[in-house]
């Protein structure tokens, strides 16, 4: 078997000073961005800056508010999007606890799993499954776990990071048109494509071991370059416990901590919350033909700073008649933020 590249016993020295080299620069980038949202907010939501930043997107077209776009730290592509994703046979991978999350994907009997560990880095992957072009999607301060089809109105295009948040959820990008994205709801938000919705491609979190045992014969995304980045460490340590969201500025929730875990649904005719908490003392719920239930032995990829330590909180099946139904597991101010109208089952 092959380790994913994710730690080297020889190099551990040389990735441990490497990490804590690249742990400096992100909190630099973070820190950077509150900088920016709080003291030249004014100026950061600023299409006329924007375009001094080299953008050629048609800022003229929007649905929001520019004031409600925030910078997050890092350029445009300062979180490098993958574009040519490196995978290994399922059989031939080690290196990841077996608790870990991985996004899993199935098209046509192709299966492929994208760790967390590598998408809290990346937060795209710009990938082809079983004929399909996708865009693989993950954004940590949210932890929104998305997949797209990149066909759109008929192109297909790729995705990348603007290095923009909204509601602390990633905003993307086309590199057709530099249209900006909401990642949470696969809208265009600005520039021609304003108003153009993604089609949402049904995944789930699952553990590696889950996905090893359902998927023997699946691929798992690894590293192209194991060294660009300490791949077992979680850069948002102790995230998931905090007592507020980064770089949010919203109201929040009522009657639920802001970061509680959230299973969204949105297949019926209004979107479906449950609290992860509640379906974990519950087990399951049935609504609307769709089955949802908590599944054990999931680890948190925003808990603990080794991602293979994280706690367990588990995850979540939805299903109709045996299929994968379109899904979220997020946290609650992502859904008061987005979704307004929609009450949490807790």
């Amino acid at each position: 078997m092959k380790n994913l590249g994710f730690h080297s016993a020889s190099a551990a020295r040389q990735t441990r000073r490497l990490a804590a080299r690249q742990a400096g620069a992100i909190v630099l980038a973070l820190v950077t961005g509150v900088w920016l949202a709080v003291s030249t907010l004014a100026a950061a939501a600023d299409p006329d800056r924007w375009r001094t930043e080299g953008w050629d997107t048609d800022f003229s077209q929007s649905v929001i508010d520019f004031d409600s776009i925030m910078s997050g730290g890092p350029p445009r592509d300062g979180i490098p999007p993958i574009d040519e994703p490196a995978f290994l046979a399922v059989s031939e991978a080690s290196g990841l606890d077996p608790k870990e999350p991985v996004m899993a994907l199935e098209i046509d009997g192709k299966a492929r799993a994208y760790p967390l560990r590598i998408m809290i880095w990346h937060e795209i992957v710009n990938d082809t499954l079983a004929g399909r072009p996708i865009a693989v999607t993950y954004c940590p301060l949210c932890n929104a776990a998305i997949v797209f089809d990149r066909v759109v109105d008929g192109t297909e295009t790729t995705f990348g990071t603007t290095g923009k948040l909204r509601n602390s959820d990633l905003v993307m990008y086309d590199r057709e048109t530099e249209s900006w994205w909401q990642q949470f709801t696969g809208e265009a938000i600005t520039g021609s494509r304003t108003g153009t919705q993604l089609e949402i491609i049904p995944s789930r979190l699952e553990s590696w071991q889950s996905f090893m045992d359902r998927h023997p014969d699946g691929e798992v995304l690894v590293p192209n370059n194991p060294g660009f980045r300490d791949y077992g460490r979680n850069p948002y340590a102790g995230y998931d416990s905090s007592a507020v969201p980064f770089l949010y500025r919203g109201s929040m929730p009522e009657g639920i901590s802001p970061l509680s875990y959230v299973v969204v649904i949105r297949d019926g005719p209004k979107p479906m919350a449950v609290s992860l908490d509640w379906l974990r003392r519950e087990g399951s719920v049935e609504q609307d033909g769709i089955d949802i239930v908590w599944v054990p032995g999931v680890r948190s990829v925003l808990d603990t700073a080794d991602i293979g330590e994280g706690r367990e909180i588990g995850s979540v099946s939805v299903t109709r008649d045996g299929e994968v139904v379109a899904h979220e597991l997020t946290f609650a101010f992502v859904v008061h933020a987005f979704l307004p109208d929609t009450d949490v089952l807790k």
